[in-house]
């Protein structure tokens, strides 16, 4: 790709997202989605394969979806209501369609078909934007509609996006593909407490963001895309192993990692809202997601491939990736252990 392609498709990504973020009404909120959408497609697309054609085409046409029903959403709400301002979304129809459109372009369950796909279509790059930088634009529209936002359809997204991202990702080799299903899971997790404390759903989809952006970074240098290729990884560098097996088990959420702090904090304000069987749920359900992350840590850090540094390897690591790996090491590092005493 040219680099003033990639210079004008990258601002368009950032502006949009920032449009979203400043905006105040629906019609702006829309523009910036679309320009989000509309500079992330030819990313996508740009490899020359079949798969990545179709990760595309599946992407385009689910957030085109999605954007066509908060339209019309927000077109009725200022029929009945006079206003287009995004929180004076006081309709219950409006804002139960609103909350489906923007669940559907978080990929939460029910309409998470798209995630696994475009993920599995796309590189390890725009798998981490698709999880990450993505999801930013319609989290603060949730968070500027939280108070009208029917509690009811949240823990009823919530539970059915842990319960298939837990069970999605049981039989699941391609890492890409895994790290989709967490991706839902983690959402479902946000989307919980979204409208009883919207702080701490966004508190705990920022966590998730810092601990998978070093963990896609490190699966990008060792060139891992299946959990076959990850036993190799071992072997050539054991720092990098150690510390993606445990950027993994704090997404799991075991404590005293990072990300058991905002799964705590959710618990506990469901409890406090009198919702201790819907906290029992997610956190039994929890268990489904923790299964394949102690999988990879074990095929991570206890098992030897059938090979030998001296023997041809997927990758090797050069000075470049060395450099890498030293920086992000740190980053994760920082990410694991101290934001638990930060945060409590």
């Amino acid at each position: 790709m040219p680099p003033v392609a990639l210079l004008v498709i990258t601002l368009g990504i950032i502006i949009g997202t920032l449009t979203v973020a400043s905006a105040n009404h629906w019609l702006t909120a829309w523009l910036g989605l679309e320009l989000n959408m509309i500079s992330i497609v030819p990313m996508i697309a740009k490899q020359k394969h079949p798969r990545a054609t179709e990760a595309a085409t599946k992407y385009f046409l689910t957030q085109a979806i999605a954007s066509a029903l908060m339209l019309f959403a927000s077109s009725l709400n200022a029929w009945q209501t006079g206003s287009w301002d995004i929180t004076q979304l006081d309709s219950k129809l409006p804002c139960t369609l609103t909350t489906s459109a923007l669940a559907m372009k978080m990929g939460a369950a029910p309409t998470h078909f798209w995630l696994p796909e475009v993920m599995q279509g796309s590189t390890m790059t725009m798998a981490l934007l698709v999880t990450t930088w993505q999801k930013i634009a319609p989290i603060t529209l949730l968070f500027m509609i939280s108070n009208h936002i029917e509690t009811t359809l949240t823990l009823t997204i919530g539970l059915l996006s842990i319960m298939i991202g837990g069970w999605g990702g049981f039989n699941q080799t391609q890492i890409r593909k895994m790290m989709a299903y967490s991706s839902i899971a983690h959402t479902g997790w946000t989307m919980t407490v979204i409208s009883i404390m919207p702080n701490i759903a966004v508190t705990n989809i920022i966590i998730y963001m810092i601990m998978s952006t070093p963990f896609f970074l490190f699966l990008t240098t060792t060139s891992s895309k299946t959990l076959q290729t990850m036993t190799t990884t071992w072997t050539y560098s054991p720092i990098t192993t150690i510390i993606m097996m445990l950027l993994l088990l704090s997404m799991a959420g075991l404590p005293p990692l990072t990300g058991f702090t905002p799964k705590l904090l959710i618990l506990d304000n469901l409890v406090t809202h009198k919702l201790t069987l819907t906290a029992a749920i997610m956190a039994l359900l929890s268990l489904l997601s923790l299964t394949f992350y102690l999988r990879t840590t074990y095929l991570l850090t206890s098992t030897a491939a059938p090979t030998t540094t001296q023997s041809t390897a997927l990758w090797r690591q050069k000075p470049h990736q060395n450099q890498l790996t030293m920086t992000l090491t740190p980053i994760a590092l920082f990410n694991i252990t101290i934001l638990p005493a930060l945060l409590t």
